[in-house]
């Protein structure tokens, strides 16, 4: 019994040197990494213990846990009224697209920036292309007001002046879709497509020569080449994409819609945009939280139905 809790013993000491040794060999990144362990310790760890505010009736004398416990009660602003399906459909519906056809494009771009040989051709379509991400929201929404106005707008100055009639944008829901996705689109496409761009960049240059001496022409490299190379890379910021599904992009909505066009609400209105109604005359944090707990366990449950299936299908590329 000795020598065996001797050799235990032993054998600890043993995987501790190891791990410390392992540890000091891969000290910088660790380093590199620290400050994302620290961002995500501060913001995301740390503030979890206010999900208690989603059970409460907050008021500011008593604070958080001196407040009285209401269950369920602040859940029942988004289920009684019954928004709750048409909201959560709305905001699901766009994040799909957004996922979806946001990273397809993103893609696109990618492998035409790595087609591009022209070295200073390539730089300006970047920099022309990131720029749209660093236009503010409320600009972007200047923006389309200023094309899709009925009185003063571009388009309708243009239909009026080739004798049409013109086009009521903003009591038209069924256009509205098709005019955030494509703003969407513009707006993030090119600054997306950093993280594709940059795992192409980490393509062994071998492969590439050796199947260019075999003969393969550009699409057979793109088709058999680089698309299997991207697609660990695109299941991952896909599983981190499903996360946010129920969290809609308020700024983009609020400045493009508005949250009071009614005639609008059908096809525009997402849950970030309702809880902004509500809350503009009885603003309460409670409130806030529970419409925040509802989308973070929504999001939850997505993104591991979602690992699930990648790890069924794909099991090296699946989170856990």
């Amino acid at each position: 019994m000795a020598a065996s809790a001797q050799i235990r013993q032993a054998e600890r000491a043993k995987s501790r040197s190891s791990k410390l040794k392992r540890f000091m060999n891969n000290r910088t990144l660790l380093l590199m990494c620290l400050p994302a362990i620290l961002f995500f310790l501060i913001f995301a760890y740390l503030p979890m213990p206010g999900v208690y505010l989603a059970f409460i009736k907050y008021n500011y004398s008593d604070g958080i846990f001196k407040s009285p416990f209401v269950g369920f009660e602040n859940f029942r602003f988004l289920v009684m009224t019954g928004d709750l399906w048409r909201l959560t459909f709305n905001t699901v519906i766009y994040n799909i697209g957004f996922i979806l056809l946001g990273n397809f494009a993103q893609i696109a771009v990618a492998i035409l920036l790595n087609e591009m040989r022209g070295k200073w051709f390539k730089k300006i379509s970047q920099t022309l292309m990131f720029l749209p991400h660093f236009i503010s929201a409320v600009l972007v929404g200047l923006i389309a007001y200023n094309i899709l106005s009925y009185d003063y707008g571009v388009l309708n100055s243009l239909l009026t002046s080739l004798g049409m009639d013109p086009v009521k944008a903003y009591s038209n829901p069924h256009i509205w879709p098709f005019i955030i996705m494509i703003t969407y689109l513009w707006q993030t496409t090119g600054y997306g497509s950093i993280v594709y761009f940059a795992a192409i960049m980490g393509l062994d240059n071998e492969i590439v020569e050796a199947a260019e001496i075999d003969g393969v022409n550009a699409f057979q490299r793109i088709r058999y080449i680089i698309l299997p190379w991207l697609k660990p890379t695109f299941i991952i910021l896909l599983l981190f994409s499903l996360g946010g599904i129920l969290k809609g992009n308020f700024g983009l909505f609020f400045n493009l819609v508005g949250a009071n066009n009614t005639a609008l609400y059908g096809t525009t209105d997402i849950i970030e945009t309702y809880v902004f109604r509500s809350l503009m005359t009885n603003f309460n944090f409670s409130m806030g939280s529970a419409v925040s707990l509802y989308q973070s366990v929504f999001g939850f449950f997505v993104v591991l139905g979602a690992n699930w299936f990648v790890r069924k299908v794909s099991p090296e590329n699946s989170l856990f």
